[in-house]
This record gives structure tokens, sequence and C-alpha cells, in this order.
């Protein structure tokens, strides 16, 4: 390392519904390509072929998120100069991604090796039933949500909720809070085999709809394979956030304007979905409400 350059790690916020996941690949936008395309605009490693881009020295990522899903606390690491704060790698950077916060640590970290604790939030539509609003397609009762997450808590070998064949055995924590019509699930492990959150979810909300008896946690949890029939698909990767990465000994010192960068440009985009789902949703009441509409003397097809 020279003396221009130091080990840091950045916080990196990103809304995954654009993206092909965050591992870069061949012909797909990711978000580790988006990174490392910045960095390579930023001159710090060479721009290589397509989406090939060299990385920087000791660099590694905390996870790698799937298509659709996003992260407030995904981390990278590698041998940064030292001007290359979160505001700066910003400048090459989409509103999409935003990096807001960032750590000198120690020569040899590694953002995947030395994560101690990993923690996922699902935001699951799932009014509560009984209620007002409750919609019987969603509604979930929550006493059984909480018993299934009490049976999946604990160090457990999750070989049936993941297409993984190694890694399985897990220490996980599974919790939820209810916040209006969503359940927020949070689940926190040391590490996670391919799409075991999704998969949890679904076999959470299963049971919270009165769909599945408590005890199919239990055979999920069970050293036998389950057969295809009552296996467990993942539930969608929009609502799920990487929420946080813990490392021993690690504070991570927030950039307080690249910080207000990401809520403006998050913020935007909050306000860009919720007029789709406005829309979406006016269309939903137009239809139900059965309003063919009145007969017009004129056609304006034009909007």
């Amino acid at each position: 390392m020279t003396a221009a350059a130091t080990t840091r790690a950045f916080r990196v916020a990103y809304d995954g519904r654009e993206y092909a996941g965050f591992q870069r690949q061949p012909h797909a936008t990711t978000v580790e390509g988006t990174l490392l395309r910045a960095l390579a605009e930023h001159g710090i490693l060479d721009r290589g072929d397509g989406p090939t881009h060299a990385t920087p020295p000791g660099y590694a990522a905390a996870g790698r998120t799937d298509a659709g899903v996003s992260a407030v606390a995904q981390t990278v690491a590698f041998e940064a100069p030292a001007w290359l704060t979160p505001r700066a790698f910003n400048g090459h950077l989409p509103g999409s991604v935003r990096v807001w916060a960032a750590a000198d640590v120690p020569d040899g970290f590694h953002a995947t090796h030395d994560a101690v604790r990993r923690t996922y939030r699902y935001h699951l539509y799932a009014p509560e039933s009984g209620t007002a609003s409750a919609d019987p397609t969603h509604a979930v009762t929550d006493d059984r949500v909480r018993d299934a997450l009490d049976r999946l808590s604990g160090r457990h070998d999750f070989h049936n909720l993941t297409s993984d064949d190694a890694g399985t055995v897990r220490d996980l924590t599974a919790t939820a809070t209810r916040d209006g019509d969503l359940l927020v699930i949070e689940v926190a492990a040391d590490g996670f085999p391919r799409a075991l959150v999704r998969r949890l979810v679904a076999a959470v909300r299963a049971v919270g709809r009165g769909h599945s008896e408590p005890s199919r946690i239990d055979r999920l949890l069970a050293s036998e394979p389950v057969p295809g029939e009552i296996g467990v698909g993942p539930a969608p990767p929009e609502p799920l956030v990487l929420w946080d990465v813990a490392y021993d000994g690690v504070a991570f010192d927030v950039d307080r304007e690249a910080a207000e960068s990401a809520r403006v440009a998050f913020g935007e985009r909050y306000r860009t979905a919720r007029h789709v789902a406005a829309a979406t949703g006016a269309i939903r009441d137009r239809v139900a409400s059965g309003d063919p509409g009145e007969p017009s003397g004129r056609r304006d097809d034009a909007a």
C-alpha cells in the first residue's frame, strides 16, 4: 500500500429495483458494476472491458444481494486514496446508489469475512386479521407470525430453505414489528445462504395467514429434505433491505453532505413510487366499483 492510500470501508445504500443484483455480471447492470465504474471514472482503477472492471487492491463486499433487493448498509472496502470520501465517491454514482459513511480499517480487513453479523429487514404487506383494513387475501394473525419466527430463531440447519449445499447451519434471530398494515420482519445471523431470508418470510407468511400450521416450520428445520410439494419458494425481493452489517471494532463516520444527498435522492424515488402506487390504486378502485363510464360524443386517445 502506498503512503497516499489506506484501507477504507464504505457504507453503500441502493435501490435494488433497477439492478440485476449486487454482484457484477456480464451483460447486466449491477450495483457492484456501477460502483466499480465510478471508481474507474475517478481514475482509481483501470476501466477494463465492459463490466469486467479491475478491482482496487484489497477489494471485497459484505454480501451479494439478489436482483431487486435493496440496501442501506452494504459495505465495500479497499485501498483508497485519502481524498476518496463518501461525497467524492458519489460524484460518479447515480441517485439510486449513494455512499454515505466510511471508516478507516486495519490492513488486511476483509468486508466479507470480517463481518460478524448481518441484518435484513423485510417489509411485508400483512394487515392484522380482524382490523378494519384487513384484506383477507393478505391478512395475518400476528401471534401465529411470532410463533413461527420464534421456532426459526436459534442455531439450525436451514438446508430446506436454501438452494445452497454448504454453509446452511446458522445462528439466527428473527423478530417482527407491526407498522400499520406492514410487518417489518427483521432477521439477523452471522451469514446467510442463498435466498434464506425470502424463503423464511414466505414460510412465516403462510403460517400467519393460516395456510400452514406452525408445525410446518419444525418440518422445514428437520434434518430430512422436504419433498417438492411442501417446499417453500422465495417471497418477492423488492421489500427486502440489507439493513446492517456489523464489524468488531469498526465505527463508521457519517459524511453529512453525502447522507443528505442520499436522503434527497431516495426521497425523490419514494415520491415517484407513491405516485405510481396512487395511479394503480385508482385503477383498482375503478374496476372494483364496476363503473364502466359514460358514453362520450368524441374520442380522444392521446394523453
